[in-house]
């Protein structure tokens, strides 16, 4: 210790006619970095890399935590898919923040991102005659739109938050705290930025993966369709949905009484101005570099190739993977059981889902047709319609689907993807194969059903023909053997194929369907591995413009507005959605949309089919305040029963699974719910709790009312 003290006594002695008033040599300046475009192009990637873009390593159950082990897409309460494990729940919330802080689900990394927007903003012109006009405009315009989106992401969980244009400077002044705006005013702030970054951006982007004026024309749409639906929407929920906050009296959630229709009709009319530009522009098309007319596989290819291809006219903003520094997980836990390396099935597709979609036989109430029978109160009647191949099922849907979901029997790779629920060895024609369909025997899965059977144990010899249904419990555990009717072959084989579904192990498909959009076809079973996914993620693309102009268009003309760009608005709401439809091979409208509900469902159908597996379903159910028990036969879109899936406080989704039919070698299909998920949603879950820290130490910061 002595040693070390007369060293440091040395040291001080050395520097002591030296000006220690010198910056450190670990800390990078203004002067180093806003002078030139090399480090400018360091600031721009250090905003860019703290961005709240949901994409592969978002998770709506662990927020911006960047945990990629539970990759997935779709599972957050939306219907689109469910998950094997307890990530798949409602998104009433998240539980970690930015770079995995637990107490801080996007709100102190939010400002901590927005002090540096602000301060690049604040201080970049004092090193204007550095750049171009062009260079530092754009500059100075992802500066404005970083702000902007960061504060997007903020209002539409939590309302009103605290807006904060400048730059605090250290040592900070007596009181720097700000309380939360009215939710009116946060999304008048974030217009007012998304205008002002439009205005300084430029047509093309100076450095790769930024966002150009035309990006943020999409995100500017995006939110001002998010606002314009809060606005309206809160309305629908009992008792409307707003409130002021305890400690300021400020409307921290919803919109006056006497303000909310002016407010949507405004952001609706921002929305579609904003999307009728990008459009105008001819910046970008729709993707349709092998779409063939009257084609269905040129069309499923077409979208099959799109969420890889990188030279998309389609893609806006794309967040870039690159092996080996830069990957993510989405093959590796989500995958056929067949590829499992280390999990598989994460995603899995339901039957809701599916009905969406145009090509599938239809029984009277408008489900998918499984007997012959049609159905009673949902129960189904008759007996089963038999397919030679489970793909003959599918035969007609719209190529769009397929090129989303790897249906039983497609291929996928190279490799068949067998799936069944079982086997069954009864006698033709054949009768629902469950005792009950009803919700509140949801729990009672097939393994319950009095002919259920298997090998292991469940029968005596004296009732082994009675008991037809088998099926595999955990992993092929069942393996069945006949003579195949078609051959005349002896076969041994698993219960539920290759694939699945098995009854208690939750790592092959849960539903009888496998996620295929943004999966990587042309990746080994070798090279599927965590960390070895690098396909990219497409952040904003075209079709998400052309759907924003629909739904504003009659949004606008519901409300009885004209159109803000003096045109002929629902006009070029049909064309963008005829020009989608077509795209996806679906059934394409022949009637001009109108301002009407049935219109206004209509858009929202299709986006619910476009833009599924993107992290923007549940963005948009929520906007539509759709979620809720009072609200939720509006949640596909058009109107549907909502007892038919759930029991008031909770609801669930179902799966398609087909089996084999040992006495004519053929397939049939039976829909039931999926048994291990449920969801509840209630009002005060449209908007997320405050963290509870910020509002402890503040004297200004408001938690929700009625939490």
């Amino acid at each position: 210790m002595k040693k070390i003290f007369l060293q440091l006594c040395l040291l001080f002695a050395a520097v002591s006619c030296v000006s220690l008033d010198i910056p450190p040599k670990d800390i990078i300046t203004d002067d180093q970095l806003l002078t030139n475009e090399a480090g400018m192009k360091i600031y721009m990637a250090r905003l860019y890399s703290r961005m709240p873009f949901e994409d592969f390593k978002y998770i709506a159950a662990n927020g911006f935590s960047g945990q990629s082990w539970t990759s997935g897409l779709g599972y957050e309460g939306t219907g689109e898919s469910v998950y094997r494990d307890s990530w798949s729940s409602s998104f009433t919330g998240e539980t970690t923040g930015l770079g995995g802080n637990a107490a801080d689900p996007w709100w102190g990394s939010a400002f901590s991102l927005i002090r540096e927007a602000n301060h690049l903003i604040e201080t970049l012109p004092e090193y204007k005659d550095n750049f171009t006009d062009l260079i530092y405009n754009d500059f100075i315009g992802q500066g404005y739109f970083v702000r902007a989106y960061s504060y997007t992401q903020m209002a539409r969980r939590f309302g009103g938050v605290p807006i904060v244009k400048k730059e605090f400077k250290y040592p900070f002044e007596d009181d720097i705290e700000v309380a939360r705006s009215s939710e009116k005013d946060t999304w008048d702030a974030i217009l007012e930025d998304y205008d002002t970054a439009i205005e300084h951006l430029g047509a093309s982007s100076t450095f790769a993966n930024t966002a150009n004026k035309y990006v943020a024309l999409a995100f500017k749409a995006e939110a001002m369709l998010y606002a314009g639906c809060v606005a309206k929407y809160n309305e629908n929920v009992t008792g409307r949905l707003t409130g002021l906050g305890e400690k300021t009296g400020v409307r921290v959630i919803g919109f006056a009484a006497d303000e909310w229709q002016a407010c949507s009709n405004k952001y609706f009319a921002e929305a579609y101005k904003a999307a009728k530009e990008v459009i105008e522009s001819g910046q970008y098309s729709l993707y349709m570099k092998s779409w063939k007319e009257g084609d269905k596989e040129a069309q499923y290819k077409n979208m099959n190739d799109m969420w890889r291809d990188l030279t998309s006219p389609e893609n806006m903003l794309v967040q870039h993977y690159e092996y080996p520094n830069l990957t993510h997980g989405l093959d590796a836990y989500n995958s056929p059981w067949i590829y499992r390396s280390p999990l598989s099935a994460g995603s899995c597709p339901t039957e809701d889902f599916l009905e969406l979609f145009d090509g599938f036989e239809r029984d009277a109430d408008g489900s998918i047709k499984t007997t012959d029978g049609g159905k009673v109160n949902g129960v189904p009647q008759g007996h089963y319609i038999l397919y030679d191949k489970p793909m003959d099922f599918f035969a007609n849907v719209e190529p769009r689907l397929r090129a989303y979901v790897i249906f039983p029997g497609d291929v996928f790779k190279t490799d068949e993807i067998e799936i069944r629920m079982g086997i069954y060895r009864g006698s033709e024609p054949i009768s629902p194969v469950r005792d009950y369909y009803d919700y509140s025997h949801r729990g009672t899965f097939y393994n319950h059903q009095s002919n259920y059977s298997s090998e292991i144990g469940n029968y005596t010899e004296s009732n082994k023909d009675e008991l037809t249904l088998y099926m595999d419990t955990n992993e092929h555990t069942v393996k069945v053997e006949y003579t195949d009717a078609k051959t005349g072959e002896k076969v041994s084989s698993w219960a539920s194929g290759a694939n699945g579904p098995f009854l208690h192990n939750a790592e092959a498909t849960m539903t009888g369907l496998y996620l295929r959009k943004y999966l990587d076809p042309d990746r080994t079973k070798d090279d599927i591995g965590e960390g070895k996914s690098d396909q990219p993620f497409i952040l904003m693309r075209y079709a998400d413009v052309l759907l924003a102009a629909a739904e504003a268009a009659v949004e606008l003309s519901i409300a009885g507005q004209p159109s803000p760009c003096n045109d002929d608005m629902l006009q070029v709401a049909t064309e963008a959605i005829q020009a989608i439809q077509t795209r996806a091979g679906a059934n394409v409208i022949t009637e001009k949309l109108a301002g009407t509900e049935a219109s206004r469902n209509l858009v929202r159908k299709e986006r619910r089919k476009e833009l599924a597996f993107e992290h923007k379903s549940k963005w948009d159910i929520r906007r539509w305040r759709v979620i809720d028990e009072d609200n939720r036969g509006y949640f596909w879109g058009e109107y549907k029963d909502p007892s038919t899936y759930g029991d008031g406080s909770h609801f669930a989704f179902r799966g398609i699974y087909p089996f084999y039919s040992i006495e004519s070698g053929k397939w049939f299909f039976d829909i039931s719910f999926e048994n291990r998920k449920t969801y509840g949603y209630s009002a005060v879950d449209y908007y997320f709790a405050v963290p509870g820290g910020e509002v402890v130490k503040s004297k200004y910061i408001d938690q929700q009312p009625n939490r």
